[in-house]
């Protein structure tokens, strides 16, 4: 004990131990254990972490600010340590240096200088700064110009046209492995623009020139979404380098690149605690080279994106589990080619898209279906085969990537792929269908009469949560079991929830390899019933565009039913135009954007889709926005289906929500495509003013938005409706002329208002060629029921009905 104490004093005698909260570590000081370092104003943190469940610690950078630590920079990541409390980060010769349990060196900056030794010190933008003499010297080392997998606001991603290096930044190989991935970003400064390969060789991404005018590269069209971002692309005779920075310094940034092989770009949004994705390139994870690596099968309309070839497993497990594919999988049994008694046989597969380590060794020949059969399965390294468009292509050894588009197109019917297996593995498969197929036959003898009095006592106290077999043979959309959907949202915990609509709450699921679903979830008691239920699953199976949301799959259980969405990352468009901190974000030229998206679906529902569709319940909160702010029409449930040419037709039982019901419906149960079109007005007049219809209600001005849109058209002040947050970026013609569009989907009488084909029309006219609008509905005041005193203008916007007979 008193030599452990000794110890003890001289390591804080000679090694002074780190103040609280400090920013700057000293000569004469070393950070180990749980010291850490902070920058002055608390954004980020320096220390020691583990990610996830690792045993292995690293020196990283985080975010202080962040209740979930979140890694930027990480400087021991392919030699981490297993004691950190023994382990030290110091300053030594003239560098910055990391000694591990036995006192070697493992990571440094390596500087060679003999100049006299400074300091280190954390920055507020996240650089690790290390100076020799006063902080007020320039830096002789810093992080920003060595980055790993992040790119922070006020860093360099370039190149050094003096000492010839670039600034790359590389994937982490799994969730809690930060080494070196797959997957990289890197300057090509010839060419003004950016690549991401694979192993640093294979380009599968290119962000296009440059284009200094419009300040974004020429194939990432969400850059011009910069209301955030301020980007910049310096080219000198130094250096070429692409920068950005906030235009509100407070916000919180982000962007790296995934271990998925994705760049993204984040910013935090402290309200709902979580960070917003602004853009992703590749778009889809099944357009990233290798993505699910040797003998693994990409789609990107399932979650996981990647699985298995049949009779091959993933090469390592955890890396799976832990949302990293590149490994790829292997075979369950290896393909002996000496043995000419166990001759390989062929089984089929279909799939969407392939992903394999490479392409090359991918044969396309000119033979027919039977000798490309044939000539696989002589050929010992030929995996499998396809035979598509009258070509027959081989599949080589481990060497293949994406097979071509043409091949596997999401616009077209699933391809098949035939896959050589050892005939020993066929006949173990065989013969285990064949027991199974035996001991099931018994079974279902001795508990026949069971099973049909537990058939008996099921089919008289029939769960109203359960589709039949015809209505599941028409989805085409995956059932999910209930406990994977309890996992992926931790039993519905309020932490994933996203929000609550008119009949039950939504919250966000994460599935095993990272994605991430909207999960809707709907109850006995939530007022939608097993028909609408269907109703939706059904419906929007079936309808394919990009500006309706996209059902990924449903599940059921007892009185529990679930609808499960393609996750919107920027969630409802009610949630900007409402909010007076988040509607700056929608300048003008997006809204017009949104409202041109809105009209697009629309028109689809109405004329272009197989089934001629009305949606009865189109509103600011069921129009979603993905993480390039495009809009997309969600919620189905209350969708009608008209036959034929016909256009309309009627209800005894009106649902829908207040203040975006046509009077003829909301009235006498009579619903058309005019009443969509009446509702698209709403939300029209509610993106270019910022307030709700029902905001109004009791206002000596207006009692609703409508009246009071119509009043400044009377009195000839109509710019006075826009949204005090458009002042700088409003186009006044568009604004003017979405506005008279606006009255005109809102007019009382049905046949005055335009289809949305008259709609798309009238948005590139002149003003001069549209029609005066004509007085709306509910502007008089005897016209409208009033609503108790106890209801919050909130509430108001949410409140659906259910029971209102028409009459």
């Amino acid at each position: 004990m008193i030599l452990i104490a000794s110890q003890l004093f001289l390591y804080f005698f000679i090694n002074p131990p780190l103040s609280y909260g400090a920013d700057t570590l000293a000569v004469n000081q070393s950070l180990s254990g749980n010291q850490t370092l902070v920058s002055l104003a608390g954004n980020f943190e320096m220390g020691f972490f583990n990610p996830g469940n690792s045993p292995n610690y690293y020196i990283g950078i985080w975010y202080k600010k962040i209740q979930t630590r979140t890694i930027v920079w990480v400087a021991n990541r392919e030699t981490p340590v297993s004691d950190i409390f023994s382990s030290e980060l110091k300053i030594k010769d003239g560098n910055l240096v990391l000694l591990d349990e036995s006192n070697t060196q493992i990571w440094s900056t390596n500087i060679s200088s003999t100049a006299t030794p400074g300091t280190v010190v954390l920055l507020d933008d996240g650089n690790l700064v290390l100076r020799y003499g006063s902080n007020s010297s320039p830096p002789i080392w810093q992080s920003f110009d060595h980055p790993t997998h992040t790119f922070l606001p006020g860093g360099k991603l370039g190149y050094n046209k003096r000492t010839n290096t670039k600034q790359v930044l590389t994937s982490w190989r799994n969730s809690e492995d930060p080494g070196m991935g797959l997957f990289s970003l890197e300057i090509d400064q010839i060419n003004k623009q950016f690549l991401i390969k694979w192993n640093r060789s294979i380009n599968y991404w290119t962000s296009g020139t440059w284009n200094d005018r419009d300040k974004l590269f020429s194939l990432v069209p969400e850059m011009r979404l910069n209301y955030i971002y301020n980007y910049s692309y310096v080219d000198n005779e130094n250096e070429s380098y692409f920068t950005y920075s906030l235009y509100n310094p407070s916000i919180i940034s982000r962007f790296f690149i995934d271990v998925t092989g994705q760049i993204k770009q984040l910013s935090w949004l402290a309200a709902s605690g979580q960070w917003n994705l602004f853009w992703a390139q590749p778009r889809s994870m099944c357009d990233v080279y290798g993505s699910c690596g040797a003998f693994g099968v990409c789609n990107s309309y399932i979650l996981p994106a990647c699985s298995c070839l049949t009779d091959f497993e993933p090469r390592s497990q955890s890396d799976w589990d832990l949302g990293s594919f590149s490994g790829g999988c292997v075979r369950k049994t290896v393909l002996d080619c000496t043995d000419k008694t166990q001759k390989p046989v062929f089984i089929s597969s279909y799939v969407e898209k392939i992903s394999i380590s490479s392409f090359p060794e991918n044969e396309a020949l000119p033979l027919d279906e039977s000798e490309c059969r044939s000539s696989c399965l002589d050929y010992c390294i030929c995996n499998a085969y396809t035979f598509i468009s009258n070509i027959c292509h081989h599949w080589n050894l481990e060497n293949v990537n994406n097979i071509s588009p043409m091949l596997f197109s999401n616009d077209s019917n699933l391809d098949t792929i035939y896959i050589k297996i050892s005939s020993s593995d066929h006949r173990k498969s065989y013969t285990k269908v064949l027991v199974a197929g035996i001991v099931s036959g018994c079974l279902g003898l001795v508990f026949l009469c069971s099973i049909a009095f537990i058939f008996y006592r099921r089919m008289k106290s029939r769960d109203r949560g359960v589709l039949s077999e015809e209505d599941r043979k028409g989805l085409d959309v995956p059932f999910f079991e209930f406990k994977r959907i309890l996992s992926a949202t931790e039993n519905f915990s309020l932490a994933n929830k996203l929000g609550q609509g008119g009949f039950g709450p939504v919250y966000k699921g994460t599935f095993p390899g990272g994605g991430e679903m909207a999960v809707k979830r709907l109850s006995s008691q939530s007022g939608q019933g097993l028909k609408e239920f269907k109703n939706e699953v059904l419906l929007i199976a079936k309808l394919q565009h990009r500006n309706l949301i996209r059902l990924l799959g449903y599940g059921m259980k007892n009185h529990e039913m679930i609808l499960l969405y393609e996750y919107m990352p920027n969630k409802s468009l009610d949630r900007f135009i409402f909010d007076r901190t988040l509607s700056m974000r929608l300048y003008w030229a997006l809204r017009f954007d949104i409202i041109m998206g809105i009209a697009r679906g629309l028109l689809y529902l109405h004329q272009d889709s197989r089934l001629r569709i009305i949606h009865r319940d189109l509103k600011a909160s069921n129009v979603l926005l993905d993480a390039e702010m495009n809009p997309k029409i969600s919620d189905f449930g209350l969708a009608k289906i008209v036959k034929g040419r016909d256009t309309e037709g009627s209800l005894t039982r009106v649902v829908g929500t207040y203040g975006y019901m046509a009077p003829e419906y909301a009235l006498n149960g009579f619903f058309s495509v005019k009443s969509d079109v009446y509702s698209f007005g709403v939300v029209v007049l509610e993106i270019i003013s910022g307030k709700r219809n029902t905001g109004y209600y009791d206002n000596k001005e207006a009692f609703s938005l409508i009246s009071y849109a119509w009043g400044l058209w009377k009195e000839k002040k109509p710019l006075d409706l826009l949204d005090s947050a458009l002042a700088e970026s409003c186009n006044s013609i568009e604004v003017l002329r979405c506005m008279i569009i606006g009255l005109l989907c809102v007019q009382e009488d049905h046949q005055d208002r335009p289809t949305m084909t008259g709609v798309l029309g009238m948005l590139g006219m002149d003003i001069e060629s549209l029609p005066d609008p004509k007085e709306p509905a509910f502007v008089a005041r005897k016209r409208v029921h009033r609503l108790p005193a106890y209801v919050s203008e909130s509430e108001i916007n949410q409140l659906t009905i259910t029971e209102e007979q028409g009459r």
